[in-house]
C-alpha cells in the first residue's frame, strides 16, 4: 500500500507540474496584448512598451515561466491587471463560497442518487424502476443553466420563496443559506441523474453473484442484503463516477454562479477572462486542475481501500 500510495503521489506531482505549464503556455500564445487592455486603444506605443517591460513581457518565455512557477509555489500568484490587488488576496476572498457551493451540491447529489438508484435496483422491472429512470433521463437531457432559470421563475418570482440571485455574505448564515438553496438543485440536478443510473447498474450487476444468492438463501433481510452486502461491493465503479463528477460540478460553477449573480471563483474566471486578466486566468485554471487532480488522487487511493485486489502486490 505505501508504494501504491507514492507512485499515486509522484503521478500527482508531475501532473500539477504538466497543468502549470500548459496553462501558462496557452495563456501567452492566445491573441491579445495585455498591455493594450490595460491602457486601452488610445495609449501610445511608448507607454505600452513601458508596461509590458514593468509586467515582465518583454522577457523570454521560459524566465516568465521560472519566475510564475517560483512564486505560486510560496503562495505568489501575481497582481491582477484589472482588480489591481494580489491575485492570492481574490481566491482567498472568493473560494469559500464555490467550495461550498460545490460541497453542497455534491453532498447532495450523492444522497440523492443513492437512494433513487438503491430504490430502482429494488424494484427493478417494476414502475418505480421505470419511474426514476424516466426522472433520470429527464434530468441528464436538461441543461444546467436553463432549470437554473427555470427555479428562479418558479420558486424566486412566482412563489418568492427563495432570493433569486446575490449573497448577503457568510456574517449572515440564514441569508447565505437561502441563497445556496436554488444552486445548488440546479447544479445537483443532472449529476444525480447520472450517479443514479450507475448505482442502479452496478447493484444489478452485484445482485447477479453468487454471494448475494447464498445470502438470500440464508434467510437474511432484504435491506441487509441490500445495504450491507450489494452496496459495498459495487462500489468502485460508484466511487469513480463520483470523481469525476466533483470535476463537473466545480466547473459547473462557472455557468451557476454568474446565473445567480454569485461573487466565487466561477464569477471571477468569467470576469479575468473578459478582461485579459492573464495572472488571474492562470491561478484560477491551475487552481481548478489541482482540485480536479487531488480528487482524482483520493479516488485512486479509495479503489485500494475499497478493494484490496486493486492494490499492487507486495
Amino acid at each position: 500500500m505505501t508504494r501504491f500510495f507514492l507512485r499515486r503521489s509522484a503521478g500527482f506531482v508531475a501532473t500539477l507540474f504538466g497543468v502549470s505549464f500548459v496553462v501558462f503556455w496557452v495563456m501567452n500564445v492566445v491573441p491579445g496584448d495585455p498591455a493594450l487592455v490595460i491602457l486601452g486603444i488610445d495609449s501610445t506605443p511608448e507607454a505600452q512598451e513601458a508596461l509590458r517591460r514593468l509586467l515582465g513581457l518583454d522577457q523570454p518565455f521560459a524566465l516568465r515561466y521560472l519566475a510564475w512557477l517560483a512564486g505560486m509555489l510560496v503562495g505568489d500568484f501575481g497582481t491582477s491587471y484589472a482588480f489591481r490587488v494580489p491575485v492570492a488576496d481574490l481566491i482567498v476572498e472568493r473560494l469559500p463560497l464555490t467550495l461550498s457551493l460545490a460541497m453542497t451540491g455534491m453532498t447532495v447529489t450523492i444522497v440523492l442518487a443513492l437512494g433513487l438508484g438503491v430504490l430502482a435496483a429494488a424494484n427493478h422491472n417494476r414502475p418505480v424502476d421505470w419511474s426514476v429512470m424516466l426522472v433520470s433521463q429527464v434530468g441528464i437531457a436538461v441543461p444546467a443553466f436553463w432549470l437554473s432559470i427555470l427555479l428562479v421563475i418558479i420558486f424566486a418570482v412566482h412563489l418568492r420563496w427563495l432570493p433569486p440571485g446575490g449573497f448577503p455574505g457568510w456574517s449572515d448564515p440564514l441569508g447565505a443559506a437561502r441563497a445556496l438553496v436554488l444552486p445548488t438543485i440546479a447544479l445537483a440536478a443532472v449529476q444525480s441523474a447520472v450517479l443514479a443510473r450507475v448505482v442502479r447498474a452496478s447493484l444489478l450487476e452485484v445482485a447477479r453473484l453468487d454471494f448475494v444468492r447464498t445470502a438470500r438463501a440464508s434467510g437474511l433481510a432484504r435491506s441487509r442484503i441490500l445495504w450491507l452486502h450489494m452496496l459495498p461491493n459495487a462500489l468502485v465503479p460508484i466511487v469513480t463516477i463520483v470523481g469525476m463528477q466533483f470535476a463537473n460540478v466545480l466547473t459547473g460553477t462557472i455557468v451557476i454562479e454568474n446565473v445567480f449573480s454569485l461573487p466565487g471563483l466561477g464569477r471571477l474566471v468569467f470576469q479575468a477572462i473578459s478582461n485579459r486578466d492573464l495572472p488571474l486566468v492562470q491561478a484560477l485554471v491551475v487552481l481548478f486542475a489541482t482540485i480536479v487532480v487531488v480528487m482524482n488522487f483520493l479516488v485512486d487511493i479509495a479503489y485500494g481501500v475499497i478493494d484490496p485486489k486493486l492494490r499492487p502486490a507486495a
